[in-house]
């Protein structure tokens, strides 16, 4: 079943597939398995609507067998059975997240920060889900377009942007495999996209990205110990694997730590 993140919904009550999303009077966010069905419970407002959630969630999460399509409906359901309106529903965690990104009290602006800072000129992103990166950098004048394999994440991005009044131009593609000419953007950025791809997959991601760019590639993974799989992700970095990545290339590149890797591989 085809999940659209905009289809019609019961007040306070969103369901897809085996998952539902209940907004009650009070509580925690609470997940409760019966049988082959999720229901998730919780008393959010419109102001708790924002990436942060990702962090809640994954908190609330006891369940080992809880992967990532679950994960997504649940966030989905989240914002849905929070806010009536189906599009405003969504323009209020697009404009929550991007405070907090841009305010620094979201977990994922220092690496918002630092790729803004790495960009040059016009940027192509890969991997982009909901597009807060290239919102980002919109938002700050510089054209950008945004892609990802998933077509709902770029319709809806291309429903919510101009409520925004940001402009945006996006792209459904595999990253491995994007319709445009050789050197058609300034930078090709890739932040925390490598974790959710195998080896092999990544290394053509990486072949693509240099194709497409003129001057640079921006790389971002995270850290971890484990590869967080509610999460899609599939496996671990360290710098050294990053640096195998950046000689793999034959390109001058850069390896640094700032809240987890960077490779930066100048085209």
């Amino acid at each position: 079943m085809t999940l659209d993140s905009l289809a019609p919904c019961a007040p306070g009550r969103w369901s897809h597939d085996h998952v539902t999303v209940e907004r009650i009077p009070s509580g925690p966010i609470t997940l409760t398995r019966s049988g082959d069905s999720l229901h998730v419970r919780h008393a959010l407002g419109p102001e708790a609507l924002s990436e942060r959630l990702v962090a809640e969630v994954t908190a609330s999460i006891g369940d080992a067998d809880f992967g990532q399509t679950e994960f997504e409906l649940t966030m989905v359901g989240l914002v849905r059975s929070t806010v009536p309106d189906a599009l405003e529903s969504w323009t209020v965690y697009y404009r929550n997240s991007l405070e907090e990104l841009l305010d620094g009290t979201a977990d994922f602006a220092p690496i918002h920060d630092k790729a803004a800072e790495l960009v040059r000129g016009s940027v192509l992103d890969l991997g982009s889900c909901f597009g807060f990166l290239p919102l980002r950098l919109a938002r700050a004048g510089v054209p950008v377009t945004a892609t990802d394999i998933l077509p709902g994440t770029m319709t809806l991005l291309d429903a919510v942007a101009p409520r925004l009044g940001i402009p945006i131009s996006t792209l459904v593609c595999d990253a491995a495999n994007v319709p445009v000419p050789d050197d058609s953007a300034d930078t090709v950025t890739a932040v925390h996209l490598l974790e959710h791809v195998d080896p092999t997959t990544g290394a053509a991601v990486l072949t693509e990205a240099l194709r497409i760019a003129r001057e640079r590639v921006v790389v971002a993974v995270p850290y971890e110990d484990e590869a967080t799989a509610c999460h899609g992700h599939v496996r671990t970095f360290a710098a050294d694997t990053l640096r195998e990545l950046g000689r793999s290339t034959g390109r001058p590149f850069e390896v640094f730590d700032h809240h987890g890797g960077w490779l930066v591989l100048e085209a």
